[in-house]
């Protein structure tokens, strides 16, 4: 259920689903039960929730008959996706290369799901986890095989080392 309720305080209108024990104005952020607000109108539509309170708004602003000329939500809703220009388009038309950003946003999504969502840092530490006294060589090659630059990896097993979280002996490291 969709309910068009207004605070009491500064006549503001928000539409509030369900039945909540309380609610809170968006305007004045004053808190009240939602029991004892003025519900303008009850209904089971979302769409025609928003309608009704658009309608009232417009009507506060003297612009009831502009409104009442508009399209109803769900069809403007429905028209969206043909207004404008398409991604691509916009791209192509920005001189920009659509296909080559395609393939950009691809090697990145497969970036960021070959380190399972883990930083950087957390590779090279998953790599001093996983592979036994490893040398630097071996830690930068299990990093980029998950997407992270080597140097990178040699920068983050120097302040490692810096920080004392890691040792480094003979060009082997272990995780502290």
């Amino acid at each position: 259920m969709y309910a068009v309720v207004g605070c009491s305080d500064c006549g503001a209108l928000k539409i509030v689903e369900g039945r909540p024990d309380t609610t809170q104005c968006l305007r004045c952020g004053k808190r009240r039960k939602f029991e004892k607000l003025k519900k303008f109108v009850q209904t089971d539509d979302e769409d025609h929730a928003r309608e009704v309170r658009a309608s009232m708004l417009a009507n506060r602003r003297g612009e009831g008959e502009a409104f009442a000329e508009l399209d109803s939500f769900a069809e403007m809703e429905s028209r969206v996706e043909d207004a404008g220009v398409s991604d691509d388009e916009f791209l192509e038309a920005s001189g920009i290369d659509a296909e080559e950003v395609a393939a950009a946003a691809e090697r990145a999504e497969n970036r960021s799901a070959s380190t399972r969502g883990g930083s950087r840092k957390e590779t090279v530490r998953d790599a001093l986890r996983e592979l036994d006294r490893p040398t630097e060589d071996e830690v930068v090659g299990y990093a980029s095989e998950r997407g992270v630059p080597g140097e990178y990896v040699r920068e983050a097993l120097e302040k490692l080392a810096r920080r004392g979280e890691v040792s480094e002996s003979r060009g082997r490291y272990r995780l502290l």
